[in-house]
């Protein structure tokens, strides 16, 4: 009983640590993507347009670091190889649907989320990302 609470407690604390690596790959695509330092845009400049894009890109890595444990929780190994593959495809999805939603609509995209003024688009970019991360998702399952 002692060693499974263990284990259950050293897997959380792995799959924490690749989560949290995963979010911050995410942090580096969506500052990657966008003109200018996002820390800048984001924290001393409170640019809404980033921070719901990082936003939905925080979620969405989450949401697939949670479908990948939740379904191959049975096997640890399976799980954390499971996590790392479909998180970095998970990303690769993102920018692809950031990069395509740029080619489809006017102007740069990176531009207008780094934009002072609050841009619809950047709820669209947002629904992208997040969307292309549940694609992965349910690829997962």
């Amino acid at each position: 009983m002692l060693e499974d609470l263990l284990s259950g407690a050293w897997q959380s604390v792995v799959f924490g640590v690749v989560g949290v690596g995963l979010m911050a790959a995410g942090f580096g695509l969506v500052d990657l993507l966008t003109p200018g330092k996002l820390r800048d845009l984001i924290w001393v400049r409170r640019n809404a347009n980033a921070g719901l894009l990082l936003a939905a890109n925080q979620l969405g890595v989450a949401g697939i670091v949670f479908t990948a444990i939740l379904t191959s929780y049975h096997d640890f190994a399976k799980g954390l190889a499971s996590t790392v593959l479909f998180g970095l495809i998970g990303l690769g999805i993102m920018a692809l649907a950031f990069v395509v939603l740029d080619l489809l609509t006017p102007g740069k995209l990176g531009e207008v989320i780094c934009s002072e003024e609050p841009h619809p688009v950047a709820k669209v970019s947002a629904a992208s990302h997040f969307g292309a991360a549940l694609i992965v998702c349910a690829c997962i399952a």
